[in-house]
C-alpha cells in the first residue's frame, strides 16, 4: 500500500504541474520581442528585480503573472488599449512589491508595521 501511495502522489504532482503549466498565460505570436514570442524585460528592469530580496521577487513574479492573465482584455485595463497587458502587469507587480518593501539607499527592506 505504501508503494501505491508514493506512486499516486507522484502522479498527482505531475497532473497538478501539467494543469498549472497549461493555465499559464500564453504570449501572442508575432508580437515583437524574442524568438519565442515572449516579451522580454529590459536589462534595467531585470537588474532591478534581481536586486530585490527573495520574498519581494516572489511577490513581483506572482503579481505579474496574475495581472497578465487578468488584464488580457483591454476593457479590463484603466487605459484601455493605450497600455499593453504587459505594461499593466509590470505596474501592478511593482505596486505590490512597494506595499511591503521600501528602498533604503540602494537596498530594498521590508516595511515595518506601525
Amino acid at each position: 500500500m505504501l508503494y501505491t501511495s508514493k506512486k499516486t502522489s507522484k502522479v498527482r504532482f505531475y497532473i497538478v504541474f501539467c494543469i498549472i503549466l497549461s493555465a499559464m498565460p500564453k504570449s501572442k505570436k508575432g508580437g515583437g520581442g524574442s524568438s519565442r514570442g515572449n516579451k522580454q524585460l529590459s536589462s534595467r528592469t531585470r537588474k532591478q528585480i534581481d536586486s530585490l530580496p527573495e520574498h519581494a521577487q516572489h511577490i513581483y513574479k506572482k503579481t505579474h503573472s496574475n495581472a497578465l492573465e487578468q488584464y488580457q482584455s483591454p476593457e479590463k485595463r484603466r487605459g484601455g488599449k493605450k497600455q499593453s497587458a504587459e505594461e499593466v502587469a509590470h505596474k501592478a507587480a511593482w505596486a505590490a512589491v512597494k506595499k511591503e518593501y521600501k528602498k533604503k539607499g540602494n537596498e530594498w527592506v521590508k516595511k515595518e508595521e506601525d
